[in-house]
């Protein structure tokens, strides 16, 4: 017991408070975090070393997969276990804890569209609560068995591990559950910034967290036979059933900040081209880092809902969690690495030999959680490949109709040399869109092949990302004037945080004398598309996956909120 509570103390110190709370915090893109602003950083830093870069890409795409993986397991474990709790008070309501889960889980993910501050407004009180609560259990059983203290020496942990190395092995897959959420609280950085998560982290959680941990292992000295259920067996009877409320009320909201995660890394991937455009609802006037994406929500709720009904117990679950958690926790590590060593200057030894360490014992958590595969690790990695296939293959494909429309394409400033006074005009106001703002647009050629008049005022409009959380509105908008009162050029950058609004953002454009109505203005748009294989292929199956997700994703229209009655779409069809 006191190896097992000296591994759990030892880990959580490294790699949670050590690693993520002290120094990964640091490693942000922007004030933003996760795995997704993580990789933005690396790869605007290993751009000139495309191999690395590539690496760099596969590291991050894979670890956001995973993440996705860990944010479905997370609210179906954790509530799941709570609600167990009343199996403990009395068997009689042993038949009702998958149902009373689902309908914990249904309102859960209900409420997401209301926003993350709303939440936290209305539970923060409540968390605050379940720490004083779990610490006051814990200490109390401490009290009654001060022996337990001796798990803070290493030398118990060390020396189980170099009598019995192969029991440590698979015990180090249970002492990993209580690090799960530490990427979570990465992810969610844009929300609360760094400090905050430091002070809640040193100043309440990390010293509850120890307590009650310690108090559950003081309780299994003075009574084995309690190793059923010790967390709720620190509670006096009278006090058991108040606890599982508080308890499914605080599993709630740990659920909340790696939904809103998934939320967040579903919006980071979008805007870096990974994933198609998703509608994405803002929750926050001032807080533009708390989004809802409805898609996201309600196919984790299912996902969620059919791993409850499968596995039907946390315990099972557990052996499912490990591996996803895990497997982010060394690729965040590999990131980091890389971006030290890509960083100017000399890197910092000491750092790196720190990063070596903590890799060194993720590693070892991973391979321990890999052993349980067959019973329910392979749900979390079938997740993450599903969805490495599915943002590699949208981003393969956006990147071959980039590099096809790239052969056509004409330089901005040949555009009055080719085409002259010679077109027709029509009154009104034009925006093209463009993907290349040096290059006019393909749409715009379609036009002319077609209807053969250009409108009296054209403007090609570039939407761009960038590879940080947010643009400030003074640098969204830029404008060259290619011809006075007749052709201009225009771009809006957006952060790979934030909503395109088009309409909107055009306003911006009268601090630079161009003075745009979106209500009056006819928005032309290019859809290019890949044609079916002439015959199949080895990967004829990625083709067709590219063209159902892009049959079932929002249209630019749609993304970018321009006015549908003033739209006019023009397609083409790529045969490779």
């Amino acid at each position: 017991m006191l190896a097992a509570l000296s591994m759990m103390f030892w880990s959580i110190t490294l790699i949670v408070s050590l690693k993520y709370v002290s120094v990964v915090l640091r490693f942000d893109n922007g004030g933003e975090g996760g795995i997704l602003a993580l990789l933005a950083l690396a790869l605007r830093l290993t751009r000139d070393s495309p191999q690395l870069a590539w690496t760099v890409a596969v590291l991050g795409i894979f670890g956001a997969s995973l993440f996705f993986g860990d944010a479905i397991i997370t609210p179906a474990i954790s509530v799941l276990s709570a609600v167990e709790g009343l199996s403990v008070a009395t068997p009689a309501f042993e038949r009702w804890v998958v149902p009373i889960t689902l309908a914990i889980l249904i309102g859960l993910f209900g409420i997401q569209s209301h926003g993350t501050g709303a939440v936290g407004r209305l539970f923060g009180p409540i968390t605050v609560l379940w720490f004083v609560v779990v610490a006051t259990l814990g200490a109390l059983s401490i009290e009654q068995t001060p022996a337990v203290l001796a798990a803070f020496d290493p030398r118990h942990a060390l020396g189980f591990a170099l009598k019995s190395p192969g029991v440590t092995f698979l015990v180090l897959g249970a002492v990993f559950l209580a690090m799960t959420g530490a990427e979570a609280l990465y992810a969610d950085m844009g929300h609360f910034g760094p400090f905050p998560i430091r002070l809640a982290w040193f100043g309440l959680v990390f010293p509850s967290l120890m307590l009650n941990y310690f108090g559950q292992g003081a309780l299994l000295l003075r009574d084995p036979a309690a190793m059923r259920n010790p967390f709720y067996l620190l509670a006096p009877q009278d006090l058991l059933l108040p606890l599982v409320v508080l308890a499914t009320v605080a599993t709630v909201i740990a659920s909340q900040a790696v939904i809103s995660g998934a939320f967040s890394v579903t919006q980071q991937a979008s805007r870096l081209g990974y994933l198609p455009r998703l509608p994405t609802l803002h929750t926050s006037e001032t807080e533009r880092g708390q989004v809802y994406v409805a898609q996201v929500n309600w196919t984790m709720l299912v996902l969620v809902m059919l791993l409850v009904l499968a596995f039907k117990s946390s315990s099972a679950i557990a052996s499912a969690y490990g591996i996803a958690v895990s497997g982010t926790m060394v690729l965040d590590t590999a990131l980091i690495a890389i971006v030290a060593f890509s960083l100017p200057g000399r890197p910092n030894l000491l750092f790196l030999a720190l990063l070596a360490l903590v890799g060194s014992v993720e590693l070892v958590f991973f391979a321990s959680n890999a052993t349980k595969f067959v019973e329910g690790g392979w749900f979390p990695l079938s997740c993450g490949l599903a969805l490495f296939v599915i943002m590699t293959t949208w981003k393969r494909a956006q990147s071959v109709l980039a590099a096809h429309s790239a052969d056509k394409r004409v330089p901005v400033e040949d555009f009055r040399k080719l085409f002259g006074s010679a077109i027709p005009r029509v009154p009104g106001t034009a925006i093209y869109l463009a993907a290349d703002p040096k290059s006019v647009p393909t749409v715009l050629m379609h036009n002319l092949k077609h209807n053969k008049v250009l409108h009296e005022r054209v403007i090609f409009l570039s939407v761009t990302d960038a590879d940080v959380p947010r643009v400030p509105n003074l640098e969204r908008a830029e404008l060259s004037v290619i011809e006075p009162r007749r052709l201009y050029q225009a771009t809006l950058r957006y952060g790979f945080m934030e909503a395109p609004d088009v309409p909107k953002d055009l306003g911006l454009f009268k601090r630079l004398a161009l003075e745009i109505d979106p209500a009056e203005a006819t928005f032309f748009l290019g859809k290019s598309t890949i044609a079916k294989a002439a015959k199949p292929g080895l990967f004829t199956w990625r083709r067709e996956l590219f063209r159902w997700m892009q049959r079932n994703s929002p249209s630019a229209a749609e993304s970018f909120k321009l006015p549908p009655d003033r739209v006019v779409e023009l397609g083409t069809r790529i045969t490779l």
